[in-house]
């Protein structure tokens, strides 16, 4: 049983907290962290994507951020990052390696096998440096299926007229720019 903190707009703990899928039945305001893995080529800056698990609650078999995750309660922004990049990625970072880009506030409503699916959440965004090969990275099965790099422009292009299954947005990608 996940247990997030329900936070105000500034991404702020108000002392209550709830079960992950109540959070997404009632679309409590709750906090994730999301980290853009990048690596420099010569023909410019890479992203690492990730595809979700078929299996996963939400978005199954789409292309996504490379690494993300909501925040359990009690903990916070950077250290539940690590804790993702490690579980998910095998990859093991410093805090300081993580460069802030930004925050967002994202609000999304579906429904994902029959039960309505209300996403409404804080998150920060950072992106990691490295260089490694896709296939040097240790995936949590539970979680993805595959990984691969893709030019940042490719993937901008690709996000923007839905060339691929994907959740990721836009304006998230805009936010890497200065950083790449």
């Amino acid at each position: 049983m996940e247990i997030l903190d329900i936070v105000d707009e500034g991404g702020e703990p108000t002392g209550r907290t709830a079960e992950r899928e109540t959070v997404h039945r009632l679309g409590l305001l709750h906090r994730t962290s999301h980290v853009w893995i990048a690596r420099r080529t010569e023909g410019g800056a890479e992203l690492l994507l990730q595809k979700r698990s078929r299996t996963k609650d939400s978005f199954p078999g789409c292309w996504d951020i490379s690494s993300a995750g909501h925040i359990p309660a009690g903990s916070d922004y950077v250290p539940s990052a690590l804790r993702e990049l490690r579980e998910e990625l095998g990859e093991e970072a410093r805090a300081e390696e993580l460069r802030f880009m930004g925050m967002r506030r994202i609000s999304w409503r579906g429904e994902f096998r029959g039960l309505p699916f209300l996403d409404e959440q804080v998150t920060r965004v950072y992106l990691l440096e490295r260089s490694r090969d896709a296939d040097g990275f240790r995936l949590q099965a539970s979680e993805i299926e595959a990984v691969r790099w893709l030019p940042y422009g490719e993937c901008l292009r690709g996000v923007r007229e839905s060339a691929f299954p994907t959740c990721i947005a836009p304006e998230e990608l805009l936010m890497l720019a200065p950083g790449l």
